[in-house]
């Protein structure tokens, strides 16, 4: 077959987060095909994270990221994020500092709530349902479909609070947790979210 363009490597690369390698092996398999070769290394990189999932990520760093409205002004708005990984090798690299920082910038953007789903108190949830019961029934929607819409927008919240399931503020298309799978396919460890802090000086 023909050559593989290089531009086309570079892409995949870049959308995927796989080794080049790794990339180059999937072009020439699915004999050039670009969407074939991203959808065989997507599926790759899901169950590398999915076999390293009982792996112990004993290592990784904290990240801190200050947020100035005017160079001239104190920051007013701060985050810490604890990144973790297995080996303090992976730690070490760019690659992961990276992540981290991404990681902190993204928070101080979108202000989520919850490193995941599970974190969410279940009084919260309960609390939102009865908000949004309220807020249908005040609407007139009809009461059979009342439950539906309550937990359609319950979803949302959990959407929008989860660290993980919120779309990354530098590219809408990848979540959270997919941004970390692939930056756990990439480094060939398990990569996680292990809490984090915002701070923020809000005006009176």
């Amino acid at each position: 077959m023909a050559d593989i363009p290089v531009a086309d490597i570079r892409k995949l690369r870049e959308l995927t987060g796989a080794g080049m390698s790794d990339v180059k092996k999937a072009l020439v398999d699915h004999d050039g095909d670009f969407e074939k070769a991203k959808a065989w290394l997507r599926e790759k990189g899901k169950a590398q994270v999915a076999k390293r999932a009982a792996r112990s990520a004993a290592n990784g760093l904290v990240e801190s990221y200050l947020h100035r409205t005017d160079p001239q002004l104190p920051p007013t708005l701060g985050v810490l994020v604890e990144v973790r990984c297995e080996t303090d090798f992976v730690a070490k690299t760019e690659g992961f500092k990276q992540l981290a920082r991404d990681l902190a910038q993204h928070i101080a953007a979108a202000d989520p709530l919850y490193v995941n789903a599970d974190e969410i108190p279940n009084e919260v949830l309960e609390a939102e349902r009865k908000i949004y019961e309220a807020a249908a029934r005040e609407e007139g929607k009809p009461e059979a479909a009342i439950t539906k819409i309550v937990e359609g927008r319950v979803n949302g919240y959990v959407k929008a609070s989860v660290l993980l399931d919120q779309p990354w503020v530098k590219d809408g298309k990848l979540t959270i947790r997919a941004m970390v799978d692939q930056a756990g396919a990439t480094l060939g460890e398990k990569i996680e979210i292990a809490r984090f802090s915002r701070f923020n000086i809000r005006q009176a």
